[in-house]
Formats: structure tokens, sequence, C-alpha cells
């Protein structure tokens, strides 16, 4: 019920969502309804569940195929909550309650999802009474679409493994997950796009291949879906597992990379365009080529190698529209009969039509 001191005070933490939301910046909370701080069986420092009739008998996951393990025993020894008594679900969903009209919070990532009763996150969300995306930590579409009729949104974890792999060696690897897991999934543009998080390995620690690294991330940020930067991505951080993949960003805060600058350009874009409305469809998949369309606003290519040339005709747009590279603005094609003839080495590239609406400047 309270904030840690450390980062400031209560009121100022009301000031500083205000001063966000006078620049129409949304915040959105990272929250936990699975567990406690790690106190092992004297739970008397923590508030308010502070008596062992709160939580599950003590027991440890071990086998992530059993549902009923993962849902009562604990996630790293954390003391689990025992959402089934009354007095805790109702504590849980006060707080929530409160807590989102008290700091005026727009929006919640939710912790831990499946350690928790799919039941509880049906009155969660009602109580919460904002956008929440969840943390399915799982590869299988199956299971992850499972919970989106309990939560409104989730971090699109099927996809970030076949991104991963894609980007670092085949990126038919996307065309894989259209086929085999988009399907699974009523409305993927709301699905949470991340291509690093805290709780994975930095993606040049497994890859280190900073070119790679570049296109995912044109990718995540241009692929249907909310797209969800990790910090330290634009200044190419390498770290390995937790705390590796957690260095602060105090001190190495570059404004002025290539990442970065790619970064602020596709989102200026996005704003601008609002191309995220529009149609996501793929026009070519192989090895180390990529390329999809958003409607008739922008053509989205990847590489992987450091030589590509490919005449795109499954396109969409009109004879005779002329497209330039929103990342290079000197780099223009016009639409011919045969197609669109693309050149391109391992830099990604955003064909925008050019048009009143959006002018490259």
């Amino acid at each position: 019920y309270t904030l840690n001191e450390n980062f400031g005070s209560e009121e100022e933490f009301i000031a500083f969502v205000d001063e966000c939301h006078r620049r129409d910046i949304w915040i959105m909370l990272d929250v936990v309804a699975n567990n406690c701080a790690n106190t092992n069986e004297d739970f008397s420092k923590i508030t308010p569940f502070n008596k062992p009739e709160h939580y599950h008998e003590r027991c440890q996951i071990t086998d992530w195929n059993n549902q009923w393990m993962i849902e009562n025993c604990r996630l790293c020894d954390l003391p689990d909550l025992k959402q089934e008594d009354e007095w805790v679900k109702h504590t849980l969903l006060d707080w929530i309650h409160d807590l989102v009209i008290k700091y005026k919070i727009d929006g919640l990532r939710v912790d831990t999802v499946i350690e928790v009763p799919k039941w509880f996150w049906d009155d969660f969300r009602v109580a919460a009474n904002v956008f929440q995306m969840g943390e399915v930590f799982n590869g299988n579409p199956v299971f992850v679409a499972g919970y989106l009729e309990h939560l409104d949104s989730l971090f699109n974890y099927p996809l970030y493994f076949h991104m991963k792999d894609g980007f670092c060696g085949n990126l038919n690897k996307i065309e894989e997950y259209i086929n085999n897991i988009r399907p699974h999934y009523p409305d993927p543009s709301i699905m949470g796009v991340f291509a690093e998080n805290h709780d994975n390995a930095r993606f040049l620690y497994d890859c280190p291949d900073k070119k790679k690294f570049k296109n995912m991330i044109a990718f995540q940020l241009t692929w249907e879906g909310i797209p969800v930067h990790y910090y330290g991505g634009e200044q190419y951080y390498d770290g390995g597992a937790d705390p590796l993949n957690r260095v602060p960003l105090w001190g190495h805060y570059d404004t002025t990379t290539d990442m970065y600058q790619m970064i602020k350009k596709i989102n200026e874009y996005r704003a601008e365009s609002k191309f995220y409305n529009e149609d996501c469809v793929q026009r070519w998949s192989e090895e180390k080529f990529y390329a999809f369309t958003r409607g008739k606003k922008a053509l989205i290519c990847l590489s992987i190698t450091d030589s590509v040339q490919r005449t795109i005709n499954y396109h969409g747009f009109s004879e005779g529209d002329r497209l330039c590279n929103l990342l290079d603005e000197t780099d223009c094609v016009t639409v011919t009969a045969e197609g669109i003839n693309i050149t391109m080495q391992d830099e990604p590239k955003i064909y925008v039509k050019q048009e009143a609406e959006y002018l490259i400047e």
C-alpha cells in the first residue's frame, strides 16, 4: 500500500503521472498477484498477507507440465498467495481497483499469469477496469491463447521465440508463425510484440550480430501487434541471463546510436501515419530475406545477409506508385508492371508510399 521511498514520495508519483498525461503519455504499471517477497515461512513482515493461511503449502514448481503444481507451488521459492481464500481474493481485487483509481493508472502489465487460476483473472479484469497485458511465459500457442478469454492482451511469447530463431538464422520462421501460431489468436493486433525482456538473455548475447538485431527491432516496431521495447536495446546491450540482462541505463544513455535513431524515426512514422491500423500481409519469405506490407502505406523489407536483389510482384501497390525508404530518404523505388525491384544489404528498409498525408522531410 506504500511506495518505495527510495524512488520518491507518493505526491511526487502522482505529480509524475499527471505530467505524463499532460504530454499524452500513458502509464502502465507492472503488478503481481501470484506471490509476495521471499520470507520463507515467516510472513509477519508482509502487509497485509501476514498469516500462513494466506498462502499455499510450501512446495516448489518442478514440473512445468503440471498445471496444479504451477498454480499452487512456489516460483523461485516466493510465497504463493492462496487466491481461493475469499479474504485473500477480495483483498487483491480491492487493492488493484483502488491503486488504479488513486494513481490514475492507464494499463497493467500482469506478471506470472499462468501461476494463478484463470477464474481469478476474470475477477481481476473487472476490478482493474483498465487495459491489461499478461505474461504467459510459454511458447505453445494453444496454451497461450487459452488465457485471452481472461485478460485483454498477452505478450506474444510464441512469436518472440520465432523472431529470435528467425533473425538469428532463418527468416522462414516468420512464415511458420503465420501458418501455425497466428490462427490461434482471435485478434493478433492486440498481442504484445517484443524482441527482448527482463526474463531472457539479450538477443545480442545469443546472436552477436548488430545488423540482425536491427532488422529484428524494425520488425518488432512494424509487425501487427503492440510493440514493447525493452530499454537498452537501443544501446546494443548484450547481457546474458538475469541480472546481466538488467544492466542500468544510467551513464549509458546515448541518443546518437543508429538503433536509437531508427527507433525514433519508426515511432514518428507510426504516430503520423497510423499504419498499424492497416492489414499486415506477408509479401516474400525466404531464409535470409523477408518482406511484408501494412496496407498500401508501407513495404517493410528485412535482410540477414549482405546482398539481396529481388523483384516483388505480389505487393498490393499500384503501378507508378513512388516508395521511399523511411530510413534513407535518397533510396526510392517506383512500382512497375514487373513489380518492385529491391536491392539491399543487411540494413532494414521501410518503403513508405509518397502521398500528401505523409511525406519524408
